[in-house]
């Protein structure tokens, strides 16, 4: 057999799970729906979660919302991280769309570093960070979805029903689960974190 095609047994020490912080950014405390109920929490859980990347030293990734106009906009400002979640990311990308995979980069980015599972963090829990973990479940990831580190904001239904955060965080994991992800808390995830 030739040595230089020949399988290694040596065990593999690269990390294959990489952490998504997806629009932890200051454009959503100038939105109007933006409320602060459930934000201690979820600054609590994903402080958690990315120490618990760190510490593994394992790679955090930060996505960034871009808009032409208003409070994502370059030029409001805004698009800048909340400071109540400090890191240093290994990457971070820019997208204009719901999806983190969607015409960012991110995709190759994964690739060659070898991730093949990744940890969906981030705002907002029915939105971007929902329509990540489907791109990425599509796209041949696995997926934790981490919804007790995502956060999103109270929203109203045509038919005039109020849906809190805690009932679209419910129907969030209620259409993810064993479809696109696992839904796991934040000690889960770090338990499968390699």
């Amino acid at each position: 057999m030739n040595l230089a095609t020949a399988p290694s047994t040596a065990p593999s020490t690269a990390p294959t799970t990489a952490l998504l912080v997806i629009d932890v950014q200051e454009s959503f405390r100038h939105r109007p729906y933006f409320e602060t109920s459930h934000l201690a929490d979820f600054f609590e859980k994903t402080t958690a979660l990315v120490r618990g990347f760190e510490e593994r030293k394992l790679p955090v990734v930060r996505i960034l919302h871009v808009e032409a106009e208003g409070a994502f906009a370059h030029a409001s400002g805004w698009v800048k991280p909340m400071p109540e979640l400090a890191f240093t990311p290994q990457a971070t990308f820019e997208k204009t769309v719901h999806s983190a995979l969607a015409g960012t980069g991110l995709s190759a980015w994964l690739t060659r570093q070898g991730i093949t599972r990744l940890v969906i963090s981030g705002i907002r829990t029915e939105q971007c960070c929902e329509t990540t973990t489907r791109h990425a479940s599509d796209s041949g990831f696995s997926v934790d979805y981490v919804s007790e580190a995502t956060l999103t904001f109270s929203m109203r239904h045509a038919n005039g029903r109020l849906f809190s955060p805690l009932e679209l965080r419910e129907r969030t994991e209620l259409v993810l689960a064993d479809r696109f992800a696992r839904i796991c808390s934040v000690a889960q995830a770090l338990e499968r974190a390699h």
